[in-house]
């Protein structure tokens, strides 16, 4: 359960754009501008949400879930970081080979795993500052 727990939320988002981009959006390269939703707001105008901004909204969902995760101290924080990670450094790769990944929706998610990473350490280490106790002033 606590390895589990260390998985970083981010992953889905890689995993999903994989999964539509190597399968439904093979076979039809505009699946990500197709809508999946639209209204017709009062003002007269349109709203179409698209594939890839649901999936990029998604993807700022799990940020948040991470940013919380990033709270939380112990080994399971530790590996929490290291596999988000591993999750940039797998976006990277992907971005810079993969031809399905060339393009602006993945970088983006790209984008939000890099800020998942920094913003994890960050609040990591903000965190452990204040849980040190240096002493100035104690005597004993």
């Amino acid at each position: 359960m606590r390895l589990f727990s260390a998985v970083p939320f981010t992953l889905f988002s890689l995993l999903i754009y994989n999964a539509f981009a190597f399968t439904a959006g093979a076979a039809n390269p505009g699946f990500w501008s197709q809508p999946v939703i639209t209204i017709a707001m009062v003002s007269g105008a349109t709203f179409q949400l698209l594939a890839s901004d649901l999936l990029i909204t998604a993807g700022l969902f799990f940020l948040f879930i991470e940013i919380l995760k990033a709270t939380r101290i112990g080994t399971t924080a530790l590996l929490d970081h290291m596999f988000s990670v591993l999750v940039f450094v797998a976006y990277l790769v992907e971005f810079l080979v993969l031809q399905q990944a060339a393009t602006s929706l993945f970088f983006i998610l790209m984008a939000i795993s890099l800020i998942d990473v920094i913003a994890g350490f960050s609040i990591s280490i903000t965190g452990a500052r204040r849980d040190v106790s240096f002493g100035h002033g104690e005597m004993h």
